[in-house]
């Protein structure tokens, strides 16, 4: 039997060697060693939801890690202070308060977000328009809060006269925004996400990182490879309330994809269900079967915009403008009590087929050890 304090004294020891073990192990991981797992997750908040990066690499040191996490940051807080409708000093919320039609000088990221807005106004007949602000405002989705009441046939008759982005004149060249009528205001809500996932994929793109997977609010875009070779999965989500659950799996290589749905926001008054979703050109929530849209591109600033003019138009005006646009897009029709009917453009069949052509190549590819 060992003489009293013997086997304290060697528990201790013992410990201190581990500690040692320990301390050196972490340093060895946090100096030099390849992050665990097959990507490096950051996370956050912005534009009042949720942004996750997950970026591969095998030169993740803890001062790159620092450095990739102050740009996401840094990039985030730089679309806010410009686009914001909340925030009193953003430049969009300085031009809505300007009670003139004389031209706003807009800065270079504000000008390429309204561009690509414009265009897909245009080009949807106006399904897509970033004045419809009043009308969210007046149907309780937006900065007021929710309402008991909707609008009457003459409230809305008389907001309507101050929505259409016919009522923009942008000046790209010059960098200045006009209004047509001093009321009109500009929210950039339906695109901004995407916007600001392409801006974080730049800034990353910058620092070096060719793989990444950048999401925002459920606005997507993949670059490159996990540190697993593997090419990054998503979901398009199952359209139903409560807890979210997949409807399909996709894998996703330099594109980008966007979810437009009304499944989620909503509110019922007297039985009568409302959706977030409006259609600027009649004032009103849209009432059609489309549950959601999801739309791949190059750009997840285009995804977003087309995915909520889609939306908007439905699944039949939606779909005919998707495959005379070319578009990538997947739309889940509603079909009765938690029933749903998938279709697809050519566009989007094209790039699923080619995503499964190469995961059955890939998988047939004899490994290095095998050779």
């Amino acid at each position: 039997m060992p003489p009293p304090g013997a086997l304290n004294r060697r528990t201790q020891a013992l410990l201190l060697v581990g500690v040692v073990l320990l301390a050196g192990f972490s340093v060895y991981r946090l100096y030099f060693a390849q992050p665990p797992g097959p990507y490096t997750v950051y996370s956050g908040a912005t534009m009042g939801t949720t942004w996750n990066v997950k970026v591969a690499g095998d030169d993740l040191g803890p001062n790159a890690m620092r450095a990739i996490g102050a740009a996401i940051e840094e990039t985030l807080d730089d679309v806010v202070g410009r686009m914001s409708t909340w925030e009193e000093n953003s430049e969009l919320s300085r031009f809505n308060a300007m009670e003139s039609t004389a031209p706003f000088s807009i800065s270079p990221p504000v000008v390429e977000v309204l561009e690509v807005a414009q265009q897909v106004s245009r080009r949807s007949q106006g399904a897509f328009d970033v004045t419809v602000g009043p009308l969210v405002d007046a149907w309780g989705f937006g900065s007021q809060g929710p309402t008991r009441t909707p609008p009457s046939e003459a409230a809305i008759g008389l907001l309507l006269q101050r929505v259409g982005y016919r009522g923009l004149k942008l000046d790209s060249a010059a960098s200045r925004l006009e209004k047509i009528d001093p009321r009109m205001q500009v929210d950039v809500s339906a695109i901004a996400k995407g916007y600001g996932v392409d801006r974080v994929a730049g800034a990353l793109a910058a620092l070096g990182r060719r793989d990444y997977l950048v999401e925002i609010g459920g606005e997507l875009l993949a670059r490159g490879r996990r540190n697993d070779g593997r090419v990054w999965r998503v979901a398009i989500e199952r359209p139903t309330e409560g807890i979210g659950t997949v409807h399909r799996v996709l894998e996703l290589q330099d594109r980008a994809m966007a979810t437009s749905g009304d499944y989620r926001n909503y509110y019922e008054i007297d039985g009568r269900r409302f959706s977030h979703t409006l259609d600027p050109r009649s004032g009103r929530p849209i009432t059609h079967s489309l549950a959601s849209v999801s739309v791949i591109h190059e750009s997840a600033t285009w995804a977003d915009a087309w995915a909520t003019a889609l939306n908007v138009l439905g699944p039949e005006a939606g779909y005919a403008l998707a495959d005379a646009e070319g578009l990538a897009a997947y739309f889940i029709v509603g079909q009765g009590p938690e029933g749903f009917e998938s279709r697809w453009t050519p566009a989007f069949e094209a790039l699923a087929s080619a995503s499964e052509s190469t995961r059955e190549l890939e998988s047939k590819t004899p490994s290095p050890e095998a050779e």
